[in-house]
C-alpha cells in the first residue's frame, strides 16, 4: 500500500504529518490492505492562518484494486482528529464496497 501526503500551504510539518501518519493509516486499513494499491491523504485548514471551529479537513482516497477511487472526508479540530475520523469512515466505506463485491 503506497501512501501519498498532500497538505496546503497552510499545514506546516508535512514530513512530521507523514511520518507521524503513514503507520497510524497502515494499522487502521491493515484488514484491506492486500485489495489497496494506493493511499493519498490531503491535510488542509479551512480557514488558513485564522482560528476556527472544526477547521482541519483530512481527505482519505483511496484506490482498491480494479475499482474507481473511493473518497471520504472528515473535520475536526485537530489534524489528529481529522485523519482518525476520514480512517473511521473509510473502513465504513470499505466495508461496504467491499461486502457489495462478494455478494457479486
Amino acid at each position: 500500500m503506497t501512501i501519498q501526503f498532500n497538505t496546503d500551504k497552510t499545514i506546516e510539518g508535512s514530513e512530521r504529518h507523514q511520518n507521524y501518519f503513514t503507520p497510524i493509516i497502515q494499522e487502521g486499513l491493515k484488514r484491506y490492505d492486500s485489495q489497496i494499491t494506493r493511499v493519498e491523504v490531503h491535510i488542509s485548514d479551512e480557514n488558513g492562518k485564522k482560528d476556527g471551529f472544526n477547521d482541519m479537513l483530512c481527505t482519505l482516497e483511496v484506490r482498491l484494486e480494479g475499482q474507481k477511487p473511493t473518497a471520504v472526508k472528515s473535520q475536526a479540530n485537530t489534524v489528529e482528529k481529522a485523519v482518525s475520523g476520514a480512517i473511521d469512515k473509510m473502513k465504513a466505506s470499505l466495508d461496504t464496497i467491499l461486502g457489495k463485491l462478494q455478494n457479486h
